[in-house]
């Protein structure tokens, strides 16, 4: 285990002067990505070790954090953690240990991962014996043989029975009644025979092909018992990787990690569920009776093209992993309120409407449709208003963050005309956009795949092998004031799609103003869809603008 495991070895004292620094009266909420000045300070002090160690450790950036604690002294001080497990850090630069250490060489879980590790290869190397091709090949090799064999014989039955028909048909202009009758006999006989020849030809086949089959299985039977006991390990590990990991709170309670996703959607605990820099932090002070104040995340180290995360930026906690676990662990904790939006204005005005449909202009801050904990939504407030609507209403959706022009249908066939123009990609949309940043060039298109951060929803992220294609033309209109106003042409509706084609590097590298998951946030996000061109089920071409407030 790390030195520190045992005392606070692992607590920091500032060496910068903090007297001029306010106590925060509320601990941060590590759910809101502003940090206070004293965990800023801390993350100054830590830059020096991150830039050498970093380096040194790896290509790949990471996340780390800082929690600023009193101890039973009154004296503030910090403690540092890094996501993930890296011993490095922990015992050469006395950052705060991992709630279980998984990686010590006579841990229960490396003597099983060995185990688990020699399974594998036994696996492969019976998966690859020579023997176990042979039989594999057989056994292709006597079914196809099976099936060409019988399609050869019931091509010839086909041929004979076509045979027996013509001369069915002869008999009947050149035979005389008994010779017909005995032509008969003959022909019902010889059909007979054929049937009873394909039946022993089928039954002979299988038989051959169930031999192969039966010493195939006989071939398999070691690798499927070693995947059975891998199977078993592994569950057996997990569950014992699972009670582990137990947090505390500051009311002295402790709680499984297998009982507090319990209550979640997931119900089970995702992978390396404990191992982030805030659980690791809080359980730390805990034990040792140190006060938490405040506490803040950040990424250091390479940026993460697929996360949007670049070195030096702050970083809300992973909903996916560590909400659950820090809504534990923060039980009985004053915890500030994560600052809102602007709030929307609920009467949502429209642009257009007639006897089919209604075009609106949704506010930044609003849900399209109903959340989690929050009743407020185009969808309700439209029903509400139009409650002899027989279709669905919402045609698409904008994010929450986004201002603009929605589509809504008051009965079901509108509601299939025109969703059928989104699915198609016919429906003509322009965003306008303020871009925290100079942008160089006037247009282009960027084609970036994107799917969902399932550590960290809503966030979506870049993926090229699991992502969905997501393209967007662009053009600038104005640069003013180090910031960029462009226009935004999605030819595809991925969620977070313009906010992500703008922050990435692999896109404009520069964020949208206010963009509070993947730039900075502010009052709210400055992107608004201002321009829609569709088809009217009445057949007329509609085109509908509305200008931005910003």
């Amino acid at each position: 285990m790390p030195h520190c495991s045992s005392k606070p070895d692992c607590l920091k004292y500032f060496t910068s002067d903090i007297s001029d620094q306010t106590e925060p009266k509320v601990f941060t909420n590590p759910f809101h990505s502003n940090p206070h000045p004293l965990c800023v300070i801390a993350v100054e002090e830590l830059k020096e070790t991150l830039k050498t160690q970093a380096a040194k450790d790896c290509t790949k950036g990471k996340m780390f954090g800082v929690l600023v604690v009193k101890t039973s002294a009154h004296k503030i001080a910090y403690l540092a953690a890094v996501s993930g497990t890296s011993t490095v850090y922990e015992d050469k630069h006395g950052f705060v240990p991992p709630i279980y250490d998984a990686s010590h060489p006579e841990s229960h879980y490396k003597t099983e991962e060995r185990h688990i590790t020699q399974l594998n290869q036994q696996i492969k190397n019976l998966e690859e014996a020579p023997t176990l091709r042979t039989h594999q090949t057989t056994y292709q090799q006597e079914k196809e043989h099976m099936n060409q064999a019988l399609t050869r014989f019931k091509e010839q039955l086909k041929k004979d029975k076509q045979t027996r028909a013509q001369q069915r048909e002869n008999a009947a202009i050149r035979l005389s009644p008994p010779e017909i009758s005995e032509l008969e006999d003959a022909l019902i006989k010889e059909s007979l025979h054929g049937k009873r020849q394909l039946k022993y030809l089928t039954s002979y086949w299988r038989k051959r092909v169930l031999a192969a089959e039966q010493s195939l299985k006989i071939a398999l039977q070691d690798i499927e018992a070693l995947k059975d006991e891998r199977k078993t390990r592994s569950a057996a590990l997990q569950q014992h990787l699972f009670s582990q990991y137990n947090f505390l709170n500051s009311t002295g309670e402790s709680k499984n990690v297998s009982l507090i996703f319990s209550d979640t959607s997931q119900k089970t605990p995702p992978a390396a569920a404990g191992d982030c820099a805030g659980p690791k932090l809080l359980q730390y002070a805990y034990l040792h009776q140190l006060k938490p104040i405040a506490m803040a995340e950040f990424w250091w180290g390479a940026n993460s093209q697929t996360e949007l995360r670049k070195e030096g930026h702050f970083y809300p906690a992973c909903r996916g992993k560590c909400e659950p676990i820090l809504k534990h662990m923060l039980k009985g904790i004053n915890l500030e309120e994560i600052p809102t939006l602007t709030k929307p204005d609920l009467q949502i005005s429209l642009v257009y409407e007639d006897d089919l449909l209604v075009v609106i202009n949704k506010p930044s801050g609003l849900l399209s449709v109903p959340g989690k904990g929050n009743a407020d939504s185009v969808y309700r407030l439209m029903a509400e208003k139009y409650p002899l609507a027989s279709g669905p209403l919402l045609v698409h959706r904008l994010d929450m963050d986004t201002s603009g022009l929605m589509i809504l249908a008051k009965n079901q066939d509108t509601h299939k005309f025109l969703q059928n123009q989104f699915i198609k990609r016919t429906i003509k949309k322009r965003y306008i956009a303020l871009l925290d940043g100079i942008i160089a060039n006037d247009q282009g298109v960027i084609d970036l795949p994107l799917r969902v951060d399932l550590d960290d929803r809503p966030r979506q992220m870049v993926c090229y092998q699991h992502g969905k294609k997501a393209l967007t033309k662009w053009n600038v209109i104005a640069r003013e004031n180090q910031q960029t106003r462009i226009y935004f042409y999605p030819e595809t509706g991925r969620t977070h799609q313009l906010r992500i084609h703008a922050a990435h590097e692999l896109g404009l590298n520069t964020p949208i103003v206010g963009d509070r998951l993947y730039g900075t946030s502010n009052n709210r996000l400055l992107l608004h869809a201002e321009y829609l061109e569709f088809i009217h089920p009445n057949g007329e071409t509609m085109t509908i603008s509305c200008a931005a407030e910003f």
